[in-house]
């Protein structure tokens, strides 16, 4: 089963998100902030990561470039999920490393559109 590590400062937005992952036949793990995502990555590195900006300990950027380093670190597809909708900052993402970008609110379809695009789900 496909792992994927949902990172959100908000318990409301990772219970949604689980719900809708597993409801998908994923196995799903959460972490509240970037370092305890980077801890869990440590661990065992996900298969994908939907990543939320803004977090207190550590931001999503953050986590995005110090996972990137990480060994095995360049595998995990990473959605970003945030309700940052600036351009510059969507760029900024990218380049750091994220696959893909949704913005908040976002239901079933379109984490499964995602999915798709970045080739989680066929």
């Amino acid at each position: 089963m496909m792992r994927i590590l949902v990172v959100d400062d908000s318990a409301v937005i990772r219970k949604i998100t689980r719900r809708i992952l597993e409801s998908m036949r994923f196995e799903v793990v959460e972490a509240e902030d970037g370092q305890a995502a980077l801890d869990m990555c440590s661990d065992r590195m996900p298969e994908a990561i939907f990543l939320d900006w803004n977090m207190p300990v550590m931001d999503g950027y953050a986590f995005l470039r110090a996972l990137r380093k990480m060994h095995g670190g360049a595998h995990p597809k990473v959605i970003f999920s945030t309700t940052e909708n600036d351009v510059a900052q969507i760029a900024r993402a990218l380049h750091a490393g994220a696959n893909e970008y949704i913005m908040k609110p976002f239901d079933k379809a379109l984490v499964q559109s995602k999915l798709e695009e970045v080739g989680l789900l066929a």
